[in-house]
C-alpha cells in the first residue's frame, strides 16, 4: 500500500481533507481515534494522520512514501542528501510566511538592512542578537544570506511572541498568515524580513516509490487527480449559441478572436432549432481571468445563450508532477 501522511490537527488539518475531497479523493475516517485510513476511490492508498512537524521526517526515513505538509516544515527538515522531494509545489491552501518580528519599540528598525547594522551595535557591546524560533535552520540561513552574522538562535517549541517580553530573546522569527498576532504582542515586521513565503505542498520519497510498482501506479493516480483538480481552478467552461452556415464558418469566426478561441480550440455542434435556421452551439475553455472579456467578444459575434461552467478536472496529455516522480524532469 501506499502510504500517504496528513495532518492529523493544526491548521492545515481540515484543509487538507476538504482539498482531498474535491480532488475526488474523498478520505474514509469513521473514527478519529483511529490514526489510519483509506480512500475509497483509489484503492492501494493507505492515509497516516500525522504531526504536521513530524510528517516530512517519516517520509524521509521511509516510514511514509508521500506527504501533504506546509513547505516552511519541509525546507527546515530537509537537506542536500535528502531523498524526499517536492512533487507538487504549490496546493493551494495553507499560505503563510515565515516572517521576523522585532519589537514596535524598536522605531529606528524597519529594514533587514537597519538589522544587520543594529547586529553589529550588539555585538561591539560584547553580545548577539537573540533570535527565538521553530525554524533555526532556515532562519540561520536566512540571517547569514542577509548579512547579518551576530546572532543567536533560541530554539523553541512553545509560544514565541512573548519571548521578547519575557526577556529571553530580542525577536522571533515564527509562521504568520495575517500578521495580527505579532501585532497583538506588539511586534512588528520589517522590510526584506520575509524568510518563506509559504504554502502545503505534495512530498514523496521517491525512490521508494518507483522500486515498487504497486505503489507507483497509486502515486501516479493520486497525483494525476490532484493536478488535475489545480489544472481545472484557472479555467473556466463557456458555451455559446451562434448562427452560421456550417460548422467550418463558425469555426472562422470564433477563431478569428483570440479571446473566443480557448485553450486550443472551439467544440463545434448543431442546435437542432424549431425553425429553420442554422445554429451551432460552441464550447471552449478560457482563463478564468478572460471571462469578462470573452463574454463581450461572443456578444460581439451575436452569440446567444451564453453559459459558463467550471470544469472539476484538467487533465493535460502529460504530468509535470509524474515526470518529476518517475525523475525525467
Amino acid at each position: 500500500m501506499l502510504r500517504l501522511a496528513v495532518p492529523s490537527s493544526g491548521s492545515l488539518h481540515e484543509p487538507t481533507l476538504s482539498f482531498l475531497d474535491k480532488c475526488g479523493l474523498t478520505v474514509s475516517r469513521t473514527d478519529v481515534r483511529k490514526y489510519t485510513s483509506e480512500i475509497p476511490d483509489l484503492p492501494g492508498v493507505t492515509v497516516h494522520f500525522q504531526r504536521g512537524s513530524d510528517i516530512p521526517l517519516n517520509v524521509e526515513s521511509e516510514n511514509s512514501d508521500m506527504g501533504i505538509v506546509g513547505k516552511d516544515r519541509f525546507i527546515e527538515s530537509s537537506n542536500e542528501n535528502s531523498n524526499t522531494e517536492i512533487v507538487i509545489d504549490n496546493l493551494g491552501f495553507g499560505y503563510a510566511e515565515l516572517l521576523l518580528g522585532i519589537p514596535d519599540s524598536w522605531i529606528d528598525i524597519s529594514t533587514i538592512a537597519d538589522l544587520a547594522d543594529l547586529s553589529i551595535d550588539f555585538r561591539e557591546k560584547k553580545t548577539d542578537l537573540r533570535i527565538a524560533t521553530k525554524y533555526p535552520k532556515s532562519v540561520e540561513n536566512f540571517l547569514l544570506k542577509s548579512g547579518i552574522n551576530h546572532f543567536t538562535i533560541i530554539p523553541s517549541s512553545g509560544t514565541l511572541e512573548v519571548a521578547p517580553t519575557m526577556g529571553y530573546a530580542d525577536l522571533i522569527a515564527d509562521i504568520s498568515s495575517t500578521g495580527n498576532t505579532l501585532h497583538s504582542n506588539r511586534l512588528k515586521t520589517i522590510q526584506g524580513g520575509t524568510i518563506i513565503q509559504s504554502s502545503s505542498c505534495l512530498i514523496s520519497n521517491s525512490n521508494i516509490i518507483r522500486s515498487d510498482k504497486k505503489k507507483l501506479d497509486a502515486a501516479i493516480g493520486l497525483i494525476e487527480n490532484i493536478e488535475a483538480h489545480l489544472n481545472a481552478s484557472s479555467y473556466l467552461s463557456v458555451t455559446a449559441n451562434l448562427k452560421g452556415n456550417s460548422p467550418d464558418t463558425i469555426a472562422k469566426l470564433v477563431l478569428s478572436e483570440k479571446l473566443t478561441s480557448g485553450i486550443q480550440g472551439p467544440t463545434i455542434s448543431q442546435v437542432y432549432s424549431k425553425d429553420s435556421s442554422r445554429w451551432y452551439a460552441v464550447t471552449v475553455i478560457i482563463k478564468k481571468k478572460e471571462l469578462l472579456s470573452a463574454l463581450q467578444r461572443f456578444r460581439k459575434l451575436n452569440a446567444s445563450s451564453l453559459s459558463v461552467s467550471k470544469p472539476y478536472f484538467i487533465f493535460q496529455n502529460q504530468s509535470k508532477a509524474v515526470e518529476k516522480l518517475l525523475g525525467k524532469s
